[in-house]
C-alpha cells in the first residue's frame, strides 16, 4: 500500500504522523508495522507513531467518549499502544492547525486514551492542560548495580522519578533499568532527575518501549511534580525542565492541574510505498 507521512518532534522527541482521518487506511494499526516505521536504520526513524484519526472512527471507549473531534491514536516505537504522550500531543495539535483540520485560534481538543487533552497556543509554545498528577507506590530502580528509591506519579502514563547528583549517573540506559514490576505491571517510564536551582531542573528518561528518548512530556510533568512536592512548594509552582533535546515548562497550577509548555515541529512529509 501507499500511504502519507509526516514526520515531527517536540524538544527531538520525534514521531511519525500517519493521516488516516476516517480509520480505513491502516485499519488496527500492526505492532510490527509501527517498529518498522521507527527504526533508525531501515525505517523513517522515531519514538513513536502518530496516528491522525477522528475519533468517531475508532471503536475504543476513550474515543467513544472523547469531545474532540481527533484522536491520536498513538503507538511505542516497538509497536505497543500507550494512553498519552506529552510531546506527541502538541506535534498532533501543530498538524491539526497547519491543516485547517481545526479552527485557528480557538482551544484544540484532543482525544487521546488518557482522556480528552486541551492545547492552546502562547506565543511559539504550545500549552497542554495535561489534567491531575496522582502519586502512586514508588519502586527501586537500578542501572548497572547503582540503585534510587524513586516517587512514583501518573500523570497520564505511568513514572517513577529518581533523583541523581548528576545525569551521568544514569549511564548509557541502553538496556531498561530494573524496577519492581509488581508495581508497574504496564512498565514505567523512569526519569533520572538533577535539581539545577530554584524551580530548575534537568533530567533524562527511559521510555518503556522506545528507551532513552531526547524528551518525554508526561515524564517532564512527572518529573517536575515530584520535585515541587519534595520540596515542599506551595502552589501554583512552574518548573523550567532541561531535557536533552530543549526545554519545556511545567505549572502545577493551584486546583492541582499540570500545564505543559513547549514546542512542536513538524520537519518533513512524503508518502511511502509498504511492501509487507
Amino acid at each position: 500500500m501507499t500511504f502519507p507521512w509526516l514526520k515531527g518532534h517536540g524538544t527531538e522527541n520525534d514521531f511519525v504522523l500517519l493521516p488516516d482521518h476516517d480509520g480505513t487506511v491502516h485499519g488496527d494499526l500492526d505492532p510490527a508495522f509501527v517498529a518498522a516505521l521507527c527504526a533508525r536504520r531501515s525505517g523513517i526513524g522515531a519514538d513513536g507513531v502518530l496516528r491522525v484519526v477522528r475519533s468517531a472512527a475508532l471503536d475504543e471507549p476513550q474515543a467513544a467518549a472523547s469531545a474532540g473531534e481527533w484522536f491520536m491514536d498513538y503507538r511505542n516505537a516497538d509497536g505497543t499502544v500507550s494512553e498519552m504522550c506529552g510531546n506527541g500531543v502538541r506535534v498532533f495539535a501543530r498538524h491539526l492547525l497547519d491543516e485547517g483540520l481545526v479552527p485557528e485560534g480557538e482551544p484544540v481538543v484532543v482525544g487521546t486514551r488518557d482522556g480528552d487533552k486541551i492545547v492552546t497556543l502562547d506565543g511559539d509554545d504550545y500549552v497542554v492542560d495535561m489534567g491531575g498528577a496522582t502519586f502512586v507506590e514508588g519502586s527501586k530502580v537500578v542501572v548497572d548495580g547503582r540503585a534510587w528509591e524513586a516517587v512514583g506519579v501518573r500523570t497520564g502514563n505511568p513514572h517513577a522519578v529518581a533523583f541523581v547528583d548528576r545525569l551521568d549517573d544514569a549511564g548509557s540506559l541502553l538496556t531498561e533499568p530494573e524496577y519492581d514490576a509488581r508495581v508497574y505491571p504496564d512498565g514505567v517510564n523512569i526519569e533520572f532527575v538533577d535539581v539545577r536551582g530554584d524551580h530548575h531542573i534537568a533530567m533524562r528518561v527511559h521510555e518503556r518501549g522506545s528507551g532513552e528518548t531526547r524528551s518525554c512530556g508526561t515524564g517532564a510533568c512527572a518529573a517536575a511534580v515530584a520535585t515541587a512536592s519534595v520540596q515542599a512548594d506551595t502552589l501554583p509552582t512552574t518548573y523550567r525542565v532541561d531535557v536533552p533535546g530543549g526545554t519545556v515548562r511545567v505549572t502545577w497550577t493551584a486546583d492541582g492541574r499540570v500545564l505543559l509548555a513547549g514546542p512542536a515541529e513538524i520537519v518533513a512529509r512524503g508518502d511511502m510505498e509498504w511492501m509487507a
